[in-house]
């Protein structure tokens, strides 16, 4: 439980509309019981939950952040960029959106037919199911495959046969960080870079920055002390706003936070709101 004397934003979180558990309105609901005042609503590259998540927040008397997380890919490192704020039905954001979901299908079929070839039962139908939402990938995968008891849990699953080098590992079509960023820009977003701690990709932030980077995820669950301070300087540095999440999916594991573990100032939120006007501002007049 949030402290009742924080009002806290937790500005990283996922739905079933990617390849959270819970649904938009659950999240909200699980968000208000935790006592938190505000939830960023992040999935994986698609806009598709956050109809439901603000309908729900307005029901909830919670502040829902809109948002997005971007998936892209440097120099054989997977950085995420989240977006806030931004306008989710502008045209080019769900054209570049509906690109990245092709190709996370085509990905996904090559996934499962290596997967076949290699003796595991398992087949599109069922991992489309496990997905729920539109942003289907490897986490699905995994869960079909824990579903038919090749595996106890996902963690394992990709260690053994999803994760980078190993034998079902098949390439996603690569985007540029910088890319991300300037999509979310046209859609009037505020980009920032996600859990730096786990991406390790430091060089890559001063291009981020000329490109229109606005934020770094300091605070994360496995962010240590030496990391989060390291990223506060950053942040200091590069005038970034200092944004924190939990990466909530619905479970608590290696990889993610439990709703709320994570959280920033309600201050964050509406910095991420001024900079928002002023990037909407600066979009109109172009």
């Amino acid at each position: 439980m949030v402290h009742p004397d924080f009002r806290a934003a937790d500005l990283h979180s996922h739905t079933t509309a990617s390849d959270g558990r819970l649904t938009p309105e659950e999240l909200i609901r699980l968000a208000k019981e935790k006592g938190l005042a505000a939830i960023g609503v992040t999935d994986h590259d698609t806009v598709t939950g956050l109809e439901g998540a603000l309908a729900a927040g307005n029901s909830y008397g919670i502040t829902v952040v809109p948002g997005v997380e971007l998936s892209t890919e440097w120099e054989e490192k997977e950085i995420h960029i989240l977006g806030y704020y931004l306008d989710w039905l502008e045209g080019n954001l769900l054209g570049f959106l509906e690109a990245m979901r092709r190709e996370r299908s085509r990905r996904v079929a090559r996934i499962v037919t290596r997967l076949q070839e290699l003796g595991y039962n398992v087949n599109l139908g069922e991992v489309q199911r496990e997905a729920q939402g539109e942003a289907v990938g490897r986490p699905h995968i995994a869960a079909a495959l824990v579903r038919r008891g090749y595996f106890p849990n996902l963690k394992t699953a990709f260690k053994t046969l999803l994760a980078r080098g190993r034998p079902a590992y098949v390439p996603r079509a690569k985007v540029a960080p910088v890319r991300a960023v300037e999509v979310i820009l046209k859609a009037g977003g505020v980009p920032v870079l996600a859990h730096p701690g786990l991406s390790q990709a430091d060089p890559l932030i001063p291009d981020l920055v000329a490109a229109g980077l606005q934020g770094i995820e300091v605070y994360y669950p496995y962010h240590s002390a030496g990391v989060t301070k390291h990223y506060l300087e950053l942040a200091a540095r590069f005038d970034l706003v200092v944004t924190g999440g939990s990466d909530f999916h619905g479970i608590v594991d290696e990889s993610h936070g439990d709703l709320g573990a994570c959280c920033v100032s309600m201050a964050k939120v509406e910095e991420l709101q001024a900079r928002a006007k002023k990037i909407k501002e600066r979009t109109t007049k172009v």
